[in-house]
């Protein structure tokens, strides 16, 4: 709910008093967030604000980590963050992230 709650008070704030009709996010998969809990967070945190009412869009991004000792770049669902080549030692690159892509103001 907290994470949900920053992403309303966010949107709400660059509304600048306007009535806000929806809002997309990107989301990676690493971030643990899942996306029916953040719709349904996102209907509570916004009653009462610029945002009630909202569509809330999520777009989510898989996580992508580049392996240190064979240098392969590969996908990543979950954080078992395993190479195929059996190393450990990889680099998460991509899907930690959560991002306001837009959102649709009048």
């Amino acid at each position: 709910m907290a994470l949900t709650q920053s992403v309303v008070d966010a949107v709400c704030e660059h509304a600048a008093g306007r009535r806000v009709h929806s809002v997309r996010l990107e989301i990676g998969a690493l971030c643990a967030v899942v996306p029916d809990a953040m719709t349904f967070c996102f209907e509570l945190a916004t009653e009462g604000t610029l945002a009630d009412g909202a569509r809330l869009e999520v777009d989510m991004r898989p996580g992508e980590a580049r392996c240190r000792s064979c240098d392969t770049i590969f996908a990543v669902n979950d954080l078992i963050l395993l190479c195929h080549c059996g190393s450990a030692d990889v680099e998460v690159t991509a899907g930690r992230d959560l991002k306001i892509l837009s959102m649709e103001v009048s």
